[in-house]
C-alpha cells in the first residue's frame, strides 16, 4: 500500500506512457481528480472521467501523444509526506523557463504556479510537469 496517493498517480501515468497505453485508471480521490482536471485543462493529458460508484470509484485518464511522443516529457513529485515543500509568492518559480508548470496546493484550492502568482498566494508545491 502506497502511503502517497499523488506519487502513485504519477507513477501510473509514467508507466502507462512508457508502454504507449491510451488510458490509465487509478483509485478515486478528490485530490487526484483535481490534479487530473488541471492537467486536462492545461493540455497535458486528454479526457478525465470519474467512473464507478462508492468503493469501486476510479479516475480514467486518456493520455495524450504528439506524433508518438507523450505530451508529458517529465512529471515529478516535489512535496513528499516526509519532506513537505512550501513556497511563498516570491518563491514561486517558472518550470523550465515557462515551458512547464507546477501545481500548488493553496488556501484557495489547487492551482498552477501562474495562477498562484497572479492571486498572490503561496502554498505547498505538489508536482512539476514539463
Amino acid at each position: 500500500m502506497n502511503t502517497d496517493p499523488v506519487a502513485d498517480m504519477i507513477n501510473r501515468i509514467k508507466t502507462a506512457q512508457a508502454v504507449s497505453k491510451q488510458t490509465v485508471r487509478l483509485p478515486f480521490s478528490k485530490l487526484k481528480y483535481e490534479i487530473a482536471k488541471i492537467l486536462e485543462e492545461k493540455g497535458w493529458i486528454g479526457k478525465v472521467e470519474k467512473k464507478g460508484k462508492r468503493t469501486g470509484k476510479v479516475i480514467e485518464i486518456s493520455l495524450k501523444y504528439n506524433n508518438g511522443d507523450s505530451a508529458i516529457k517529465n512529471i515529478k513529485k516535489i512535496s513528499t509526506p516526509g519532506q513537505r515543500t512550501y513556497v511563498n509568492v516570491a518563491g514561486i518559480r517558472k518550470v523550465r523557463d515557462g515551458i512547464g508548470m507546477s501545481i500548488i496546493s493553496t488556501s484557495k484550492g489547487l492551482m498552477t504556479n501562474y495562477e498562484a502568482r497572479k492571486v498572490k498566494l503561496g502554498g505547498e508545491v505538489l508536482i512539476e510537469i514539463y
